[in-house]
């Protein structure tokens, strides 16, 4: 399909650069599947607008801080770099898109931190050797430390990668450690949050439960690439990036018997989307799942698992919008795209909510 026909103007001063206090009194914007008028809701409303049975699946990956600045070391010269790190390989190696990735060759060595070289306490600084370069800034790193000795490098010197529509605007600060991670993050390795998780509270979880919805976690640790603008002219022409996730045996099972028991799945957020239809069989039974996706939705996919998606409100000709777009059409997205504008809707990370009901 045609780029440009997910395309749509956003004025800036909708772009949310602080998410809702309390996190759930988010407005929500109802799209049904059967044409029905938007409903203009709060998060909070969210119990009850599903139904005893449903199954919530949230994804529980933990934000790193993972934009790390650095300098370039070769013989007599360095020169300064920006990288983000984006899907970890090995215990001490990372892909990552570097800027201005032309400073950087194969072989060359960045220096995280302490730049001295006469510095004997190798702990103030980090090393990595590039060791592959690719497309669109990707570089492939190998850093000197390994494991949890190169997580908690990378947690001292690394630097929390706010959305670039958020980080061009204002500086990242204490507030966001807390804003940009879920209630229930635990399973570190995400450079960009799961945000239509940032919506959910303790006491919300308590009245779902009170509602007879229950939940389960999966885990798609979100790369950088989900920053990324979508430069193609025709989406067959789109590459995504891989990111890797785990639905385990007990996930699978608890939400094959809730759908048979006639619940419907509900994605809080297109990760869990992404990674539920990746496990799922063509008869919609999900299986386990453990590995790499780069599950690519746009209209004219056949859903087989997912009914019911909660997410925020997504950029331009985004990968993220086609997926919304196949879920309840086209039209009735770019619809309630344009109500949301209408009626002074947040857009992104920080911002406002909807939820869709596959049509």
């Amino acid at each position: 399909m045609r780029v440009d026909l997910f395309d749509f103007d956003l004025p800036e001063e909708r772009i949310a650069l602080r998410p809702a206090e309390p996190r759930d009194c988010a407005r929500m914007l109802v799209v049904r599947a059967d044409g029905a008028p938007f409903e203009d809701r709060i998060v909070r409303d969210l119990p009850d607008l599903l139904r005893p049975g449903d199954m919530l699946v949230l994804n529980d990956t933990k934000v790193i801080p993972s934009r790390l600045y650095g300098l370039r070391m070769r013989e007599e010269t360095a020169a300064r770099v920006e990288i983000m790190l984006h899907k970890r390989e090995a215990a001490d190696r990372w892909r990552a898109f570097a800027r201005p990735a032309k400073k950087l060759n194969v072989g060359d060595r960045i220096r995280f931190g302490e730049t001295s070289e006469s510095s004997v306490c190798e702990l103030v600084h980090l090393d990595a050797e590039v060791e592959e370069k690719g497309e669109a800034g990707e570089v492939t790193l190998r850093f000197a430390f390994a494991g949890p000795a190169l997580d908690e490098a990378i947690v001292r010197l690394g630097e929390l990668p706010l959305p670039p529509y958020i980080a061009g605007k204002r500086a990242t600060d204490l507030r966001d450690r807390a804003d940009y991670q879920t209630v229930y993050a635990r399973d570190e390795g995400a450079v960009a949050a799961p945000t239509a998780g940032l919506h959910f509270t303790d006491d919300l979880f308590r009245r779902l439960g009170e509602r007879g919805v229950a939940h389960q976690f999966v885990t798609l640790h979100v790369g950088a690439g989900t920053f990324l603008p979508v430069k193609a002219e025709d989406t067959t022409e789109h590459r995504m990036h891989a990111e890797w996730g785990i639905v385990t045996d007990e996930t699978a099972r608890a939400l094959n018997g809730a759908r048979a028991r006639g619940g419907r799945i509900v994605a809080v957020g297109t990760t869990s989307l992404r990674l539920i239809e990746s496990a799922a069989r063509d008869d919609g039974t999900i299986a386990p799942f453990s590995g790499d996706t780069a599950i690519f939705i746009t209209p004219g996919y056949r859903f087989k698992a997912v009914d019911v998606l909660m997410t925020n409100f997504h950029l331009p000709r985004s990968t993220l919008f086609m997926l919304v777009s196949a879920f309840s059409g086209l039209e009735r997205m770019r619809a309630a795209y344009a109500h949301a504008l209408k009626k002074g809707y947040r857009f992104y990370s920080y911002g406002d909510s909807s939820l869709l009901f596959r049509r």
